[in-house]
This record gives C-alpha cells, sequence and structure tokens, in this order.
C-alpha cells in the first residue's frame, strides 16, 4: 500500500477511523470524507508521519451529489487506488413508525453517496485498467432485521451494486467488493447497554463482539494485491452469526 492513495467515506469515527489508520500504517496516502472533524485527527497524523504517508480530511455530506463531485473528481482524476464506501447511519423503528424521511435519510447516506462516489472513482479507475472500491455492508443487509427496515434495505442494495458494478468493470482491472460486519463495538452499539448485549453475544459462535479493526483489516486486505483474484464478493465478519 505503500503510496497508494486512498479516499475513505466516515473516516472520521468508529469503523472508519480503524479503516483511515490501517491504510496510514501501510504507508498509503489517504482521504477521508465526513460532515465534522474527527476527535481523532492528531492521532492520524502522527500515524502518516511514522510512516512517511499523508492524511487529508474533506468536510461534506456524502449524499450530495454536488458536494462529492467537487471532493471526488479531482482527487480521482488524480488518480485513486482505493475507495472505501463507508460512511452510514442509523433510523431505526418499526416500519410503522419510520417516516419517509427517516427512510430516504439512510437511504441517501448508506446507498446512494456509495453509488455517487462509485460512478466518480471508477469512471477514472476504468482508465488506468487498475483499482479497488469495497463497500461497508452488514450482516442484516443478508438476515434482515426487526425495527431496522431501512438500515437493512440500503446494506442489501450496497450488496446488489457491489455485485453489479463488479460485472460492470471487472473487465478493465478494478475490482468491486464488500464487508459485512457482524456486531462491532462502535458508537452505534455502545449505547444498547450490557442486558442487550450479553443477548446479542448469544448469537455469536465465537462468543464476543468484533472490533473496528477486525473489519479494518478486512477492507486492508480486499484492497491489496493478495485479494487480486476476488472480486463481486462479500466478506462476512462477523464471527460465524452468517453461515
Amino acid at each position: 500500500m505503500k503510496g497508494k492513495k486512498v479516499l475513505v467515506t466516515g473516516g472520521s469515527r468508529g469503523i472508519g477511523k480503524e479503516i483511515v489508520k490501517i491504510f496510514l500504517e501501510e504507508g498509503a496516502d489517504v482521504h477521508f470524507i465526513s460532515t465534522s472533524p474527527s476527535p481523532h485527527i492528531e492521532e492520524m497524523e502522527t500515524l502518516a508521519t511514522a510512516n512517511k504517508a499523508s492524511v487529508t480530511w474533506h468536510q461534506g455530506n456524502v449524499a450530495d451529489e454536488a458536494q462529492m463531485i467537487a471532493i471526488v473528481e479531482p482527487l480521482a482524476k488524480e488518480g485513486l487506488d482505493v475507495v472505501v464506501n463507508n460512511a452510514g447511519i442509523t433510523r431505526d423503528g418499526l416500519i410503522f413508525r419510520m417516516s419517509l424521511e427517516q427512510w430516504e435519510q439512510v437511504m441517501q447516506v448508506n446507498l446512494t453517496s456509495a453509488f455517487i462516489i462509485s460512478r466518480i472513482a471508477a469512471s477514472q479507475m476504468i482508465r488506468k485498467r487498475t483499482g479497488s472500491i469495497i463497500n461497508m455492508s452488514s450482516v442484516v443487509g443478508i438476515t434482515g432485521n426487526g425495527g431496522q427496515c431501512n438500515y437493512s434495505a440500503s446494506k442489501a442494495g450496497m450488496i446488489g451494486l457491489t455485485k453489479s458494478l463488479a460485472k460492470e468493470v471487472s473487465s478493465r482491472g478494478v475490482r468491486v467488493n464488500a464487508v459485512a460486519p457482524g456486531f462491532i463495538d462502535t458508537d452505534m452499539t455502545k449505547d444498547l447497554g450490557d442486558k442487550i448485549m450479553d443477548e446479542l453475544k448469544k448469537q455469536i459462535p465465537l462468543g464476543h463482539t468484533g472490533s473496528g479493526r477486525d473489519i479494518a483489516e478486512a477492507v486492508l486486505f480486499l484492497a491489496s494485491d493478495r485479494a487480486s483474484y476476488i472480486t463481486g464478493q462479500v466478506l462476512n465478519v462477523d464471527g460465524g452469526m452468517v453461515m
């Protein structure tokens, strides 16, 4: 990854932060997009300096096409080697109580943003005949989950986007894959409470939740030459939840 140019959406915290960090550790030049500054930027800059890499934050709404064209298009023309569509939000609730706004917010951030950014990046990658796009799905995109019709649909959509785009660009040397995390310790899960977390752990054959680093390792693998013959696939990182 030394000298490779990487773009990560939703890179300010949680899984995204770990993805930014692992690429910096490998010597990549990392750009990340988020709506607000990362509280971990100093740690990222220290990693960048130590590994002769660089990290650049871009403020933007990933669901805003005009903003993404302004940010991503220049980077893509300069040459992006890896794009990680990681940005995501939740607006949970039973469908009977879910507003159209809650549905659309999740779909826009979780799925439409990946379409917008992948379209921009892939158009340049196919000219170079190389590149890797990695989309963040979820096990609930495979299994579904009560109270998360919007989130589950968006993550199932990421799988469809991944497989379809892979078929479109593979002949030009561009690989497209997805990672489907299970229950991961993040800001999204820390407020669930010990009782709920204990019940969730019972569903995990390995008996414990995963970490953001676990997901970052999977992303790094799919981005690397070690996965050069892998495209159109979904890598479950879930402790065995979905078999």
